[in-house]
């Protein structure tokens, strides 16, 4: 059994807390899901309620850390740590919006430049995937390996479909054109955070998606290095949490997968002209 440090306790604790609010909204939304004014308002309250639960929770524990947030303003670190919090309160708030229950809250640490520690919990599922910088990932206290297959032709791919008229569209497309026909499956639920923890669990053999912001990965990109996997973006070049482009895979594909991007570049590039 794992024994979790200090630091993931307090991470543990605020995902947990702002998580029993979350469910309880879940439930409500659910019944919203039949009434004439919609749970989108809702929703957009359940994500702000939970964003101020563990923001009060880490900065209890930690006060000098800073934050990036996907609903509130960002807060530098009080101290020359450069420590930051990077959080996503709700992340799959479609699917919460139709009452489906694969949604997570993602926390990493970043410490100087580089994530340390890392969680995403699925409160529906009682899920806690967990990471810290040399000490392996785990699901609750399970350590957690990437999967061992090296044929595309048996494994399965994880991906982000971008909504109408959102930017990547064209891009994705082609990208799906060129994977779909090497691999066993390709299959899209909905939450980058937990797309990237199931890799890390070996349930995906590798996931790939742009147009995604910091708070959407930055937890994931750990918890698949730490599962002994490969994160990189789409070109091997390792700026994920800037550009919002990540290929991550269990590294025994990797190199496939690259190429098949690279092919989809090609052929979109031929497109424009």
């Amino acid at each position: 059994m794992a024994l979790q440090s200090a630091l993931i306790n307090v991470m543990e604790k605020a995902a947990r807390k702002a998580g029993s609010r979350l469910a309880r909204d879940f439930g409500e939304v659910e019944h919203l899901q039949v009434s004439r004014k919609g749970p989108a308002d809702f929703v957009s309250k359940a994500d702000l309620k939970a964003e101020k639960i563990i923001t009060e929770e880490l900065e209890y524990a930690r006060p000098q850390f800073g934050f990036i947030r996907e609903e509130g303003e960002d807060i530098p670190p009080k101290d020359n740590s450069n420590s930051v919090w990077i959080v996503d309160p709700l992340d799959g708030t479609t699917n919460f919006l139709h009452g489906i229950p694969h949604f997570a809250i993602s926390i990493a640490l970043e410490q100087g430049g580089e994530i340390v520690a890392s969680l995403i919990y699925n409160p529906v599922s009682d899920d806690l995937f967990w990471a810290e910088k040399g000490r392996g990932a785990y699901l609750n206290n399970r350590r957690l390996n990437v999967s061992g297959r090296k044929n595309l032709t048996e494994s399965v791919l994880a991906t982000g479909i971008p909504f109408h008229a959102r930017p990547h569209q064209d891009t994705f497309l082609t990208n799906l054109e060129h994977i779909m026909g090497e691999v066993s499956g390709v299959r899209r639920f909905g939450s980058a955070a937990l797309d990237l923890a199931w890799v890390a669990a070996g349930r995906y053999d590798g996931f790939w998606e742009e147009g995604l912001q910091a708070w959407d990965i930055a937890a994931g990109i750990l918890m698949v290095r730490e599962a002994r996997g490969m994160v990189s973006e789409f070109d091997g070049r390792a700026k994920m949490l800037q550009t919002g482009q990540i290929l991550a895979t269990n590294g025994h594909i990797h190199g496939k997968v690259t190429k098949l991007l690279s092919n989809a570049r090609k052929a979109h590039r031929e497109k424009q002209k």
